[in-house]
């Protein structure tokens, strides 16, 4: 099984168990992490669209590093004009863990106020 999850504008396909160097992330090294699905697949059958729209990949941040240099040389001709320029592209590397339906989140509930009123009841007699 496999899945395609976007992030950064970008498209990944990812299995469970693969390690995946994605744009930068703020995540601390082993945070669990999440990415919505665009397509899943396994074995000939092909979810998109709104099949897949409570599906997520989960993932472990491994850690966090810069690409290799890369120059950026910008030149003009008979202008004299010349700009060297480095640059090294930050990543996240992330470990999938999961791939499957995204679990509900529980919101907590609202405590009941009643116990302040009778306190204000009390005081007023």
């Amino acid at each position: 099984m496999y899945a395609i999850f976007e992030n950064g504008s970008k498209q990944y396909r990812v299995s469970v168990g693969d390690v995946v160097k994605v744009e930068k992330l703020d995540a601390q090294v082993g945070a669990t992490v999440t990415f919505p699905v665009v397509m899943c697949a396994d074995e000939g059958n092909i979810q998109v669209g709104k099949e897949v729209a409570n599906t997520v990949v989960s993932g472990e941040v491994v850690g966090q590093g810069k690409d290799k240099k890369i120059i950026v040389f910008k030149y003009k001709a008979k202008k004299n004009e010349r700009k060297k320029q480095g640059h090294r592209q930050p990543f996240t590397t992330v470990k999938i863990t999961a791939i499957g339906a995204a679990e509900p989140v529980k919101k907590p509930r609202a405590k009941k106020a009643a116990a302040p009123k009778a306190e204000a009841e009390e005081k007023a007699e």
